[in-house]
Order: structure tokens, then sequence, then C-alpha cells
């Protein structure tokens, strides 16, 4: 199994690493604005980290889920480059938000369409997967698609 799934597994890693990261950074924003945890306001600079790592790390559960769900039942490799636009958009929003609120909107908006495109994907495949093995209908087959 791990051999059929080594692109989402990649893309997986890849995005804990971010998520990392991200975390990273408000540990450093911390420690430059001298904001001692569990305290989570302060100077407006890092309030702005905190809130995008906190916003990536609400979203990472659905990003997983509907990677892996489209990844599976639809495509691994389009799943996979979708979570590699993902990975793009949620460090341009990262960074964005963490300059500038106004500056967070173009990741945001780039990293809810993939989520969304991931979760169509997903429901996609789902309902052809459960039409193939319940119904007998092989609606891949008959739309010509060959993945």
């Amino acid at each position: 199994m791990a051999g059929n799934s080594i692109l989402l597994a990649a893309v997986s890693l890849l995005s804990a690493c971010q998520q990392n990261y991200f975390a990273f950074r408000v540990g450093r924003a911390r420690m430059k604005h001298k904001i001692m945890p569990p305290a989570v306001t302060g100077s407006l600079e890092f309030e702005r980290v905190f809130r995008a790592q906190q916003n990536c790390a609400e979203f990472y559960p659905i990003f997983l889920t509907a990677l892996w769900v489209a990844g599976w039942y639809f495509n691994q490799v389009v799943a996979a480059c979708l979570g590699l636009v993902y990975i793009f958009a949620r460090q341009k929003y990262f960074f964005g938000y963490s300059e500038a609120v106004k500056k967070r909107m173009t990741g945001f908006l780039l990293s809810l369409g993939v989520l969304a495109l991931l979760a169509l994907l997903g429901a996609l495949g789902i309902a052809s997967s459960f039409l193939d093995e319940y119904l007998d209908i092989d609606v891949a087959k008959k739309l010509g698609w060959h993945f």
C-alpha cells in the first residue's frame, strides 16, 4: 500500500514540515516581542504571525483529509499536484498575513479553491467507486477516464 501512496505521503510530509516551520516562526515572534506563553496578545506583529499560524493549523486536518481522499479515490498525481499548490498558497498566506492583514487574501483564496477542488475530486472518486462496487456501473470507463 505504501508504494501506491508515495506522492500523497511526500506531500503530507512536506506540509507537516511547513506546519512545523510556522510554529517555529510563532516562537521566534514570541521571543522578539517578549510574549510568554500562554499569552496570545501583544504587539500587532506577533498577533498577525500567531493568527496566521493558527489559521493554517485549523485548516490542516481538512487539507490532509481532502488530499488523501482525492488521491485514493480520484487520482494520486492530480491530488499531489494540488497539494503542492495548497502548500504554496499557505506559504503565501502566512507571509502575507505576517506582514499585513490585507496581504493574506490571495493565499487564503487560493488555498480555499484548492481545498474545494480536492473535496470535489474526492467526492467524485468516492461516487464512482461506489457505483462501480455496489451497482456495477463503471463511470470512469464510460467517460473514458484512464487513471
